[in-house]
């Protein structure tokens, strides 16, 4: 049945089209001209925000950063196990999926930090990916307080997946 939904989409909304009179090849040249232009906008920020991270990665200061920081997020019930994770979640998702996978791989997926990992993994945000994104398509340039509020928010979340797991798992 999934397979057959993308079709009957494109097959209704060009009967829609062709039942309006309209150009349908004309509105998908505009639709991709315009996505082409929003690509072009958020391009240099995603780009910066990838090299930043790997930058982080490759460098040693995110393990710097992770020794730094354990004792802090230990203060909000956060397993020090999963700084890692904790500290490179906000700024790429794939980054995180991968500090994820390590974490489940050496404390087992059963584990409370392997537990942990998934439930912080499904119930945070890429934030600077998600602002960059939508503010570089709304053409935004200064954030303001989103940044701040938008972590604190993640780090409620990963507060109250470390307790959920503590209370649940």
């Amino acid at each position: 049945m999934a397979d057959l939904l993308v079709p009957a989409l494109v097959l209704l909304v060009s009967a829609c089209a062709l039942g309006k009179k309209l150009d349908l090849y004309a509105l998908m040249q505009d639709g991709v001209r315009d996505g082409l232009k929003l690509l072009l906008s958020i391009l240099p920020a995603l780009v910066v925000l990838l090299a930043a991270v790997e930058m982080l990665r490759v460098s040693g200061a995110l393990d710097w950063l992770t020794k730094l920081a354990a004792p802090f997020f230990s203060l909000f019930g956060i397993p020090p196990e999963t700084a890692p994770l904790v500290l490179i979640r906000p700024l790429s998702g794939s980054a995180a999926l991968a500090v994820g996978t390590d974490l489940m791989a050496t404390y087992g997926v059963d584990s409370q930090i392997g537990r942990t990992a998934a439930v912080m993994l499904g119930s945070t945000e890429t934030t600077f990916y998600t602002i960059s994104v939508y503010f570089g398509a709304a053409g935004i340039r200064n954030p303001r307080h989103t940044i701040p509020a938008a972590l604190i928010a993640d780090l409620t979340g990963f507060a109250a997946a470390a307790l959920t797991v503590r209370l649940f798992g």
